[in-house]
């Protein structure tokens, strides 16, 4: 079902083998994903999983362990890239369905991984607004958005 599920003792990441990307999309896709992954390691956060999948649900970006000093927090994260416009932003081109499709998706992860539940969870977003000739550039700043998102039926 996923890439990579980390060993919670073990406190540790594990390197994941990337997916076998056809489209031009896909491999952009895969490229940031893999960039906001090396991000958020170097900011502390463990990788859990990435591109996990629930058939016939939806798939989850990255899933991400934040451990603090009196309890742990499970991150459901969301990468996106969007070339600058005036009209809309990476962020904001996850709308209130995309949103209640992840929670679902977060809803099932935690189902079958139920050594996570009692963790806090939250819903980041990864937001890539790149330049037009630029948009598969190193250079590319993420947008770390804690919290972007709740789930009020939880």
């Amino acid at each position: 079902m996923s890439k990579t599920i980390a060993n919670n003792e073990a406190n540790q990441s594990h390197s994941y083998r990337p997916l076998a990307l056809n489209a031009p999309k896909q491999r952009q896709g895969g490229y940031f994903e893999q960039h906001a992954c090396q991000f958020l390691q170097q900011q502390g956060l463990i990788l859990i999983a990435q591109n996990w999948q629930q058939p016939k649900v939806g798939e989850l970006d990255l899933v991400m362990l934040e451990c603090g000093q009196a309890w742990s927090t499970l991150i459901f994260i969301e990468v996106r890239q969007r070339v600058r416009s005036d009209f809309c932003d990476a962020a904001l081109s996850i709308t209130p369905a995309k949103q209640r499709k992840i929670i679902k998706t977060a809803h099932y992860f935690l189902q079958q991984y139920p050594e996570y539940a009692n963790d806090e969870c939250r819903f980041d977003v990864i937001a890539y607004n790149t330049q037009p000739a630029k948009h598969l550039k190193a250079d590319c700043q993420p947008d770390w958005i804690k919290g972007a998102f709740i789930a009020s039926a939880w």
